[in-house]
């Protein structure tokens, strides 16, 4: 199931993007899954539905905006070698 959102906005983020507005709302689908999904709010596995893409797409998606793909931090890292 989808939902129609309708959002106004200005002209000029369309001009300043150079993305017609099926572009544009298309990548504003993808920014606001990566971000989500960097704030560790969603998995991969939504991320990658809310974005119209498949998991792997989105995976590699990531590397365009630098966000990890795996939601480790330093600290877990590190606990989880010392107790290896």
């Amino acid at each position: 199931m989808s939902v129609l959102l309708k959002l106004d906005m200005p002209e000029g983020a369309f001009s300043a993007l150079r993305k017609d507005p099926n572009e544009f709302a298309k990548e504003l689908r993808l920014v606001a899954a990566v971000k989500w999904y960097e704030m560790g709010i969603i998995s991969q596995e939504r991320a990658a539905e809310i974005a119209g893409l498949s998991r792997s797409e989105f995976i590699f998606s990531l590397a365009k905006f630098g966000v990890s793909p795996f939601q480790y931090s330093i600290e877990e890292i590190k606990e989880e070698l010392a107790r290896g």
